[in-house]
């Protein structure tokens, strides 16, 4: 809750800004530099001796992309640790303060608004030099909106990099505790050991029963949704009757 008075206070700030001033003195990158090239740089502007860094989760889209470069650049820089943390408090901090998510995602904010009370709000929080820098080129280039996208990949990245599996298990109603746990069970024998399991559950009535389970870009989907579909395609087919 402390990160969400900062977060006010940032408001407060962006609002009465001396934008020309904040800004000339917040930057330490060239004006109006295009996303894609600063972020490429951005994952290779730490030492060349840490050698390339892999992802462990390939990830597609803008927000993947984003959120591999950031991985990349936390990995060499031995901050990714306290970049998640950063973003972990950031993001929750958001959600009790509807201005502040709201002010992300506003079009009509001036880019140099935006980057001044993104600076002032991470110097307030004392996150990371490489949160503060990413947040910036997001800020700068209008991609603010996009954070809790970017964030939640960011965060399956981190989970894949400590070796834990997050699972999504989507039901018509929530597991009792005894099938839960005889789930975790049986993933952890098809993940293998040594890898710690999060189970996260999601309510989904459309599916009628059953459940599917998504884990690793792996999808087990045994809903009683999906057997209906595939039994009206069977039901649908022609039939051969010169076999009878």
């Amino acid at each position: 809750m402390a990160l969400a008075g900062r977060i006010r206070s940032g408001i407060s700030f962006f609002k009465t800004i001396a934008v020309s001033d904040s800004v000339s003195s917040a930057r330490s990158y060239p004006t109006g530099r295009p996303l894609i090239p600063a972020l490429r740089d951005y994952a290779t502007a730490s030492a060349q001796k840490t050698g390339n860094v892999k992802v462990p989760v390939a990830l597609v889209g803008e927000s993947g992309n984003f959120a591999s470069w950031l991985y990349i650049a936390a990995v060499k820089m031995n901050s990714l640790e306290k970049i998640e943390s950063d973003l972990s408090e950031l993001v929750e901090a958001m959600k009790t303060s509807p201005t502040f998510s709201q002010f992300t995602k506003d079009p009509s904010v001036p880019r140099e608004t935006r980057l001044a009370a993104i600076v002032d709000v991470c110097d307030k929080a004392k996150f990371a030099e490489p949160t503060k820098n990413f947040l910036s080129l997001l800020a700068e280039n209008g991609k603010l909106k996009n954070l809790d996208v970017i964030v939640k990949k960011f965060m399956q990245l981190t989970t894949a990099h400590r070796g834990d599996v997050k699972v999504l298990v989507t039901t018509v109603m929530p597991l009792p505790p005894a099938e839960e746990q005889e789930l975790k069970e049986t993933l952890q024998e098809i993940i293998g050991e040594g890898k710690k399991i999060t189970v996260e559950q999601k309510i989904d009535p459309s599916i009628y029963g059953g459940l599917i389970v998504e884990f690793q870009q792996k999808v087990l989907d045994m809903s009683i949704r999906t057997r209906a579909q595939q039994m009206e395609r069977l039901l649908r087919e022609p039939v051969d009757l010169s076999n009878l």
